[in-house]
């Protein structure tokens, strides 16, 4: 009896052994087939752009297709959702954003999917800063002085954000949570009509994306108060972050590359490896700061700790403010 427990024993190392090392050989050998890179976005937006760079560029060095499958619909969930509950063998991946990502569990009172338990972080690809702007309309050559307005008059100066859950919406809460002053928010359907009203002077300053406003603040129709990034925006040099002027306030839009919950670790370096060498190629940075991006970049560790602290930062200014999308 005592031999026959020996024996199965044995075999079952054997064969969990002999598991692995297939496993092994087929990340080693991956990919020989084509991969689908689905962006839960429309086609044609920054995002879509990025990720058809990247497919390119991929199918080039492991010879093999990148196909870019767009999936929109529900803020990027629905797409999302397909990847998260696809088989985790490489073959199925995305192209996603923070909200998706982070924001988006908190916004929706039902989630298909869990981004911390249902999908593997790949690697980061860029981050697009916010930006507060102003006009000449209102005296106010940055954010502390627009600041010291709206608390000596409270109520009074309004900042318009492109639509209600929108990261412009979110960093609008936390500049009003962490600095305590009483704005009063105007939610719009993107950064266009907003900027009409600012210009018309229906509004004192809109917080968005920095993409739409590069060239209005470089040409001067527009005052830039201050970026929410860690660091001065290359395209604006001369406009300071919000951390400079004293105000804990930092929201970007990110994105970046997962794949399904369980990918075998070869195949997640490999991609990360390969994207890395893409995103830090002239052609890839070119390509990002054509959208006012800055080049992300790091380990799949590095893209798992960004999406738990974003996604504990937002929860807080989410629940406060209690803002909800379906």
């Amino acid at each position: 009896m005592k031999n026959h427990r020996l024996l199965a024993c044995a075999t079952a190392i054997l064969a969990l052994g002999a598991t692995a090392a297939h496993a092994k050989d087929d990340a080693a050998s991956w990919p020989t087939r084509p991969v689908r890179l689905i962006v839960p976005f429309p086609a044609g937006g920054s995002t879509d752009v990025v990720a058809r760079l990247i497919a390119e560029r991929l199918g080039q060095k492991l010879g093999q297709q990148f196909v870019v499958d767009n999936r929109p619909g529900a803020a990027g969930n629905i797409g999302t959702d397909q990847v998260a509950k696809a088989s985790p063998d490489g073959y199925t991946l995305t192209l996603t954003t923070s909200g998706p990502l982070a924001n988006n569990k908190y916004l929706y009172k039902s989630m298909p999917y869990d981004p911390a338990k249902d999908l593997t972080p790949i690697v980061l690809v860029g981050e697009i800063p916010l930006v507060v702007v102003s006009t000449d309309k209102t005296p106010a050559k940055n954010l502390k002085e627009f600041i010291a307005l709206a608390k000596a008059a409270p109520g009074k100066y309004s900042i318009g954000n492109p639509g209600n859950g929108t990261i412009g919406h979110l960093a609008y809460e936390l500049l009003r949570h962490n600095t305590r002053t009483d704005f009063l928010g105007v939610p719009y359907k993107g950064d266009t009509p907003a900027m009409t009203d600012l210009l018309g002077g229906s509004i004192q300053a809109i917080v968005a994306p920095i993409t739409a406003f590069i060239p209005q603040i470089q040409s001067g129709k527009m005052n830039g108060l201050a970026v929410t990034s860690k660091k001065r925006f290359p395209g604006t040099p001369d406009v300071p972050t919000a951390v400079e002027q004293g105000f804990d306030v930092e929201a970007s839009v990110w994105f970046a590359v997962a794949g399904p919950a369980g990918m075998p670790r070869p195949i997640v370096d490999k991609l990360n490896r390969e994207i890395n060498l893409v995103l830090n190629s002239p052609e890839g940075r070119a390509k990002l700061e054509q959208f006012g991006a800055v080049v992300g970049g790091g380990s799949p560790e590095q893209l798992d700790s960004l999406m738990k602290v974003e996604s504990a930062k937002w929860k807080r200014i989410i629940e406060d403010a209690n803002i909800k999308l379906d």
